[in-house]
């Protein structure tokens, strides 16, 4: 039973770190919801300490929100000891997650009907720790108005009663953002001192030419923002690793080849800040790349895949002695690389084991498919007759939930996976790829978990 628990959890912590409940380029939304709402239940009603300790891991926001959600419908169902380590957990990981999505939570809450006393604390709670409670009211309105009413509780200062419940009640406000708020309705001048998406609205109401806008907007909006509306962006060298990976993606190959300097050297900033201290500590590393038409992703993950085998390539060169990478397509230009072709993930591998590294990482979707099995192979008869004392450290990273088995898609039980949302947990994922090998019994993950959970809540 015991190796059973260890199995199901690190299957859950694999899909709650790449899983979406969007569309993947082998899955339909609705299987991949159908698939990822049993994997909730399922682990919750048999593993709720476990399931709860996961909000110490690095899952991705949609699950983390998904985990504190079900852990509030079922708040009767746990003990005072299990509610308050939950509520301690929720609590810190909330602080964490973007404020839109924590709002979205709040939403799917009262729609749900969810106001035990436990929720309305951890909502009056949160909307208490914002750091700008009238920069949430402007930006996030109608949400916070909502938070406040489901959760019995009155916002932190006076003027914000009236601004979000009547906010015509008042000829002025003496909170500056409320006052630039009121004003940006009469007064063009006045919209360009508000958040970007509460300014886009009422650029539209005066009928601000699109262009002016975004010219006169830009020194308030923040980098992503920029992102999405620009073509370029001048501070690419302070964007997270995977995010400007995906960025880089989205350009097409000829303004690739002509921004080659710039957008690499903004690649390896990136990568050196996610390496820290652990620069050139790896020894020698080779690394296998998906770059097949399946790393293509789907229309809600475009070239998601793809995006994270980039990221970790140059997260790789900065923690390799010496590093080999190799792209399933033969390819060897990185910021060029695009979805095409099968998937040899075992002719790569044998090429990646004849340069006799410290280390093979492996980051695919596992659908090695010319020929079929062939990796899953190579890896076996490796592990069997060339390295039975493990003297070589392989582990496959994937960024793809699979909806069949619940968990991402394996290459042989040889070989550890894990799934990787970020290449920025790179690092963590392949020290938490050991207990994936079969090798550690319940007591050693359960360890695990608790000393992350503990370190997780000492971390303010």
């Amino acid at each position: 039973m015991d190796s059973v628990t260890a199995g199901d959890m690190l299957m859950f912590v694999n899909a709650a770190t790449t899983a979406t409940a969007q569309r993947e380029f082998h899955s339909s939304v609705g299987q991949q919801r159908l698939s990822l709402a049993f994997l909730h239940e399922y682990m919750l009603g048999n593993y709720r300490d476990l399931y709860s300790a996961a909000l110490a891991l690095d899952i991705n926001e949609h699950n983390a929100t998904t985990i504190v959600r079900r852990l509030l419908e079922t708040s009767a169902e746990a003990t005072a000891d299990q509610r308050e380590r939950e509520g301690r957990l929720i609590a810190r990981r909330l602080r964490l997650i973007a404020p839109q999505r924590v709002y979205d939570l709040f939403r799917a809450l009262r729609r749900a009907r969810v106001n035990n006393r436990r929720t309305r604390v951890i909502i009056r709670d949160w909307i208490a720790a914002r750091p700008d409670p009238a920069f949430d009211a402007v930006k996030y309105r109608g949400a916070l108005k909502e938070a406040l009413r489901h959760a019995h509780t009155a916002p932190v200062h006076d003027e914000l009663g009236p601004f979000l419940f009547a906010p015509r009640s008042r000829p002025r406000y003496q909170t500056p953002i409320l006052e630039t708020w009121r004003r940006a309705h009469y007064e063009q001048a006045a919209v360009y001192e508000l958040p970007y998406t509460v300014a886009e609205g009422l650029a539209a109401k005066h009928k601000i030419d699109r262009k002016v806008f975004l010219e006169r907007i830009a020194p308030r909006m923040t980098r992503l923002e920029r992102l999405r509306v620009q073509a370029s962006s001048t501070d690419l060298t302070q964007m997270p690793l995977t995010r400007l990976a995906s960025y880089v993606l989205s350009l097409p190959i000829a303004d690739r080849r002509e921004r080659r300097a710039e957008l690499t050297g903004a690649l390896r900033a990136a990568a050196a800040r996610a390496g820290g201290r652990a620069k050139g500590t790896w020894g020698k590393v080779a690394a296998v790349l998906d770059d097949s038409f399946s790393a293509r992703g789907s229309v809600h993950k475009r070239q998601r895949p793809l995006a994270v085998a980039l990221a970790c390539r140059y997260l790789l060169e900065v923690l390799a002695d010496e590093f080999v990478p190799l792209w399933t397509s033969g390819r060897t230009d990185a910021l060029l690389a695009y979805p095409h072709g099968a998937t040899p993930l075992g002719e790569r591998i044998l090429d990646a084991l004849e340069h006799e590294p410290d280390r093979v990482l492996i980051v695919s979707d596992g659908w090695d498919n010319a020929p079929y099995g062939l990796a899953g192979e190579v890896l076996r008869v490796w592990r069997e007759r060339v390295d039975p004392e493990r003297k070589v450290s392989v582990v496959h990273l994937n960024p793809v939930y699979d909806v069949d088995d619940f968990d991402v898609k394996r290459l042989t039980p040889s070989v550890p996976t894990v799934g990787v949302r970020d290449a920025e947990d790179l690092p963590t994922l392949v020290e938490f790829a050991r207990f994936t090998e079969g090798l550690t019994d319940l007591a050693q993950l359960t360890a695990h978990f608790d000393d992350r959970a503990r370190r997780f809540l000492e971390d303010r």
